[in-house]
C-alpha cells in the first residue's frame, strides 16, 4: 500500500493542474477582464436635466465612463454638480476639457455627457478635481423653448410675422428685395469695421491711456472746452435751421460715393508703392539726425562769418572791386553777343564747311575736309626735321620723267606719268562773294569742290635716242666742269678727287653697305 501512495497523490495533483486550466481558458475566452482602474471627476452644470446615475459618458462615440451621481448645488437654481467616473480608456484629461449634454436620439431622450478632453499642451485634470460650469454647456431643449414663449410672446410673434408678410407682399417689396443683393457687401465691410474695433494687442490699454491724456489737456483749459462747446452748440444750431439743405445734401451722399469710389481706388493702389517708398526713405530720415548734428558747427562758423562785425570788413575789402566789377559786367553783354555770333559762325559755317567730303575722280578723296587737311603736316614736319651745328638741313628730291609739259619762265617741267588736268581749276558755284559787313552766321557756306582744268599740251620725251643720249653726255659734261671750277675756287682739288663716270646701283650699294 505505501509503494502506491506517491502514485495516487501525482494524480491528485494533476487533476488540480487540469481545473485551474481550464478555468483560466473559459474565463479568456468569454472575456474576463481584470477589474478596470478610474478616476472620479466633478463637473458643474447650468442645468443637468434628465441626466441621471448611470448615464454614459464618450469621447468621440466611445464609452469611456459613467455618471456616479447628480446632486443640486444649494441656492434653489438649476444648477448640479455631477461626479463622473473615466475609465482608462478616456484618460488622460485635461484642465481645458469641456463638458456637453446631448440627446442619444433625434426627438430627445436618453442623454449622455459628451466629453472633449481639452489640449495635450495643457495640464493634466487629478483625480477629485472639478470642471468649473465655464467649461460646460447644457442642452437647449424644445420643451424649454415652447416654455419660454408664453401666450402673449406667441401672439406678438405670429403679428409680427404677419406684418413682415405684408410688408414682403406690399409696394415696398421690390426696393427690399433689391437691397438684398447689397447685404453680403454691407456685412463684409461691417464685419470688417467690427474687427477693427476690436483692435488687437494692447489696443484697449493704449486707447485709455490716450483718452486720459486727452481729457487731462481738456481740464488744463476750462476756459477753451467751454468756448469749443459753445461753437459745437452754435454749429448744432446752423445744421437744424438748414436740415432741408443738410437732407438735399445726404440725398446726393450716394451718388458722391459712387463717384469717389475709383479715386478710393486709386488712392488704395497707391499705398502699397508709397508704404514702400517710406520704408525706403526711412534709412535716410534716420541719417538725416546725424547729418545735421555734424553741419551744426559749420553752420556756426558761417553765422560768425555773416555777423556784422565780419561782415563789416569783407564789405570794405571788397569795396574797391566793387566798380570794377560792375564796368566788367556792363561790358561783359557785349562781348558775350561777340561770342555769340563767333560760335554761331563755327557751328553755322565753319563746322560744315570742314566735314564737307570733296570728290575728285582723279584722286579720290579719303574722308572728309579736316582730315585731309591734317594730312599734309607730317610732310612738312619731317622736312626740316633733320640738323646738325650749322643748322637744319633741307632734302630735296630731285628727279626725271618720261612726259614734258612747259612751264612759265621758259622752264619746263618733267613728270613720270602724264598730267590729268589742273584742280583747282574753276569753283564750281564760282567764287563766294566776300562780304565783311554781313554777319558770318548768314552768308552762304562755301564749296570746296570744282571743275578740274584740262592739262596744258605736252609730249612724251624719249629718253633711248641718240639725240636724248648725246644731250644727256652734254649735260654730264657741263656739270663735271662746273664742279672742277669750283673745287678748284675752293682749294679743295687736292682732298677731292672728281670721277669722269657715273656710279653704278651696285658701286652705290657697295659704298652704303661699308657705312658704320
Amino acid at each position: 500500500m505505501r509503494r502506491n501512495q506517491p502514485r495516487a497523490i501525482s494524480a491528485f495533483a494533476a487533476g488540480l493542474l487540469a481545473l485551474l486550466l481550464a478555468a483560466t481558458f473559459i474565463a479568456y475566452v468569454f472575456g474576463a477582464r481584470p477589474p478596470a482602474r478610474h478616476f472620479e471627476v466633478h463637473a458643474v452644470f447650468r442645468d443637468a436635466h434628465d441626466i441621471k446615475t448611470g448615464s454614459p459618458v464618450r469621447i468621440a462615440g466611445i464609452d469611456v465612463g459613467k455618471v456616479r451621481s447628480v446632486e443640486a448645488v444649494s441656492g434653489g437654481s438649476t444648477t448640479a454638480r455631477v461626479t463622473i467616473r473615466v475609465d482608462d480608456a478616456g484618460q488622460p484629461i485635461h484642465l481645458d476639457a469641456h463638458l456637453s449634454i446631448r440627446p442619444r436620439i433625434f426627438l430627445e431622450g436618453n442623454f449622455f455627457i459628451d466629453l472633449n478632453p481639452g489640449s495635450p499642451s495643457a495640464p493634466k485634470v487629478r483625480d477629485g478635481d472639478t470642471i468649473p460650469v465655464a467649461q460646460t454647456s447644457s442642452l437647449v431643449t424644445f420643451s424649454q423653448v415652447t416654455s419660454t414663449l408664453e401666450l402673449d410672446t406667441r401672439r406678438s410673434l405670429r403679428r409680427l410675422l404677419a406684418e413682415v408678410d405684408t410688408a414682403l407682399r406690399g409696394p415696398g417689396a421690390r426696393g427690399f428685395r433689391r437691397s438684398i443683393p447689397s447685404w453680403e457687401p454691407a456685412y463684409r465691410d461691417s464685419a470688417v469695421v467690427a474687427d477693427a474695433f476690436r483692435g488687437s494687442g494692447r489696443d484697449l490699454s493704449a486707447f485709455l491711456r490716450d483718452g486720459g491724456a486727452v481729457a487731462a489737456a481738456l481740464d488744463r483749459d476750462p476756459a477753451a472746452l467751454r468756448a469749443a462747446i459753445r461753437d459745437l452748440r452754435t454749429t448744432a444750431g446752423a445744421f437744424s435751421r438748414e436740415s432741408r439743405a443738410l437732407d438735399a445734401a445726404l440725398e446726393e451722399a450716394p451718388a458722391l460715393v459712387r463717384s469717389a469710389q475709383p479715386a478710393l481706388n486709386a488712392i488704395n493702389l497707391a499705398l502699397p508703392p508709397t508704404r514702400n517708398l517710406a520704408r525706403t526713405a526711412l534709412p535716410g530720415v534716420r541719417a538725416l539726425t546725424p547729418s545735421l548734428r555734424a553741419a551744426r558747427p559749420f553752420v556756426g562758423q558761417l553765422a560768425g562769418l555773416l555777423s556784422e562785425p565780419e561782415l563789416g570788413g569783407l564789405l570794405s575789402d571788397l569795396e574797391p572791386a566793387v566798380p570794377r566789377l560792375a564796368r566788367v559786367l556792363r561790358d561783359t553783354p557785349a562781348l558775350l553777343h561777340q561770342v555769340r555770333a563767333a560760335s554761331s559762325c563755327q557751328n553755322e559755317v565753319v563746322m560744315p564747311t570742314l566735314k564737307d567730303e570733296v570728290e575728285d575722280a582723279q584722286f579720290p578723296a579719303s574722308g572728309p575736309v579736316y582730315q585731309e587737311f591734317a594730312k599734309a603736316l607730317p610732310g612738312l614736319a619731317g622736312e626740316s626735321r633733320s640738323q646738325d651745328a650749322n643748322g637744319q638741313w633741307i632734302r630735296a628730291l630731285f628727279t626725271g620723267g618720261n612726259y614734258a609739259y612747259p612751264a612759265p619762265n621758259g622752264q619746263t617741267l618733267l613728270t613720270s606719268r602724264p598730267l590729268a588736268g589742273a584742280n583747282p581749276g574753276v569753283p564750281a558755284r564760282g567764287i563766294p562773294p566776300f562780304r565783311p559787313d554781313v554777319a558770318c552766321e548768314t552768308q552762304q557756306q562755301p564749296d570746296l569742290r570744282s571743275t578740274p582744268a584740262p592739262a596744258p599740251a605736252g609730249f612724251r620725251v624719249n629718253t633711248t635716242s641718240p639725240a636724248a643720249t648725246a644731250l644727256a653726255r652734254r649735260g654730264q659734261e657741263v656739270a663735271r666742269r662746273f664742279l672742277k671750277r669750283d673745287l678748284n675756287r675752293r682749294g679743295l682739288a687736292g682732298d677731292l678727287r672728281l670721277r669722269e663716270t657715273p656710279l653704278q646701283r651696285s658701286e652705290i650699294d657697295a659704298t652704303l653697305g661699308n657705312l658704320p
